[in-house]
């Protein structure tokens, strides 16, 4: 093992609380928009890209409105959690300066642009990884940013740690092993490793 790559939400924080608040700001200005969305909703929608939690949360819109309102929705968030950030898991910073000092760290998550600078700038936690990458800017699957995220740093034999199946699936599609986070939002049958706390990465 020469290095690590962290999904995001569901692995090293939870944002839900602070994204359905300002999502439904955003809801409450449109006729069109139907209900309110809960951390609950938001659980279901862990992993999936932007459009997808598009069809999932605005199943009543058709495609073009999904995507518009979406993609509304991710800009007013990014902004949010500039600003207020997110839930982070416990002792996430002093593990990720110890694991820091042993290994490279990375994030690859199934978000907009602008989330993981959001995470990285209101907790200062830029300074613990290396590199990061999304499908919002380049339109990959989570399996192909794995990937791209191995090639740009020369990386032989990183691990993937996350929370779903999704995250799973993405590692298996980039050949490397996966540590399930099962504190998270998703249930996994299937991994190389699994940790109760993001504190066992130490032991792992």
């Amino acid at each position: 093992m020469d290095s690590i790559i962290f999904d995001l939400d569901g692995t090293l924080w939870d944002s839900r609380e602070n994204v359905a608040k300002v999502w439904n700001q955003v809801l409450k200005q449109y006729s069109d928009a139907r209900g309110t969305i809960t951390k609950d909703d938001l659980k279901k929608t862990m992993g999936l890209q932007i459009q997808d939690i598009a069809k999932v949360l605005f199943d009543y819109l058709d495609e073009e409105r999904q995507l518009a309102l979406i993609q509304e929705c991710s800009q007013v968030e990014n902004q949010y959690l500039l600003e207020n950030g997110g839930t982070l898991y416990p002792r996430l910073e002093e593990v990720l300066q110890e694991l820091s000092q042993k290994y490279p760290l990375f994030i690859v998550s199934n978000c907009q642009e602008g989330y993981i600078e959001s995470f990285f700038a209101f907790h200062r936690l830029e300074k613990y990884f290396v590199d990061f990458e999304n499908p919002g800017r380049t339109g990959l699957t989570k399996g192909q940013n794995i990937e791209l995220i191995m090639e740009r740093n020369h990386l032989s034999s990183p691990i993937y740690v996350g929370d779903t199946q999704g995250d799973r699936d993405a590692a298996a599609y980039a050949g490397i092993p996966f540590v399930y986070a099962a504190y998270g939002f998703g249930t996994v049958e299937q991994y190389d490793a699994r940790i109760e706390r993001f504190e066992d990465l130490l032991q792992l």
